[in-house]
């Protein structure tokens, strides 16, 4: 009998990678709240992960490679994302048009990390559930 990681585990794992995805947008957002010009980005995640369900449970994994010698490298949430992020709508206009409001960033940063702590251990759950029937307890 095999075990189905993907049913066992459900979105938690990724729920666990696009949170970090979010945080590393939301982050460069408050880094740059200084910087002129500077449009505030995010993803919204509900549409993310719900499309990427539908992709990954459609399709099987592959690992793509430019070369077979090489192991491929983390792209950043804007490589992965592009066009699908989202710009923010500042609540008021900045003259240097910068549309970073560093006080909404650092709200939505602070609930995508307490989202992230709670997909977390919803993972721990269920690998505690599959060792506990590994184990027969």
């Amino acid at each position: 009998m095999s075990i189905n990681f993907e049913k066992a585990l459900g979105t938690s794992e990724r729920a666990l990678f696009y949170r970090s995805q979010r945080a590393e947008i939301l982050s460069n957002n408050i880094a740059n709240a200084d910087t002129p010009n500077f449009k505030a980005r995010d993803m919204d995640f509900s549409t993310v992960l719900a499309s990427q369900n539908r992709e990954n449970l459609a399709n099987t994994f592959s690992l793509k490679t430019p070369n077979v010698k090489h192991i491929a490298g983390k792209d950043s949430a804007s490589d992965i994302y592009g066009s699908g992020l989202l710009y923010s709508t500042p609540v008021q206009p900045a003259i240097d048009q910068n549309t970073v409001d560093q006080q909404v960033e650092v709200a939505k940063y602070t609930e995508n990390g307490i989202r992230f702590d709670a997909a977390f251990t919803r993972l721990n759950g269920a690998f505690k559930g599959l060792l506990k029937a590994l184990r027969g307890d």
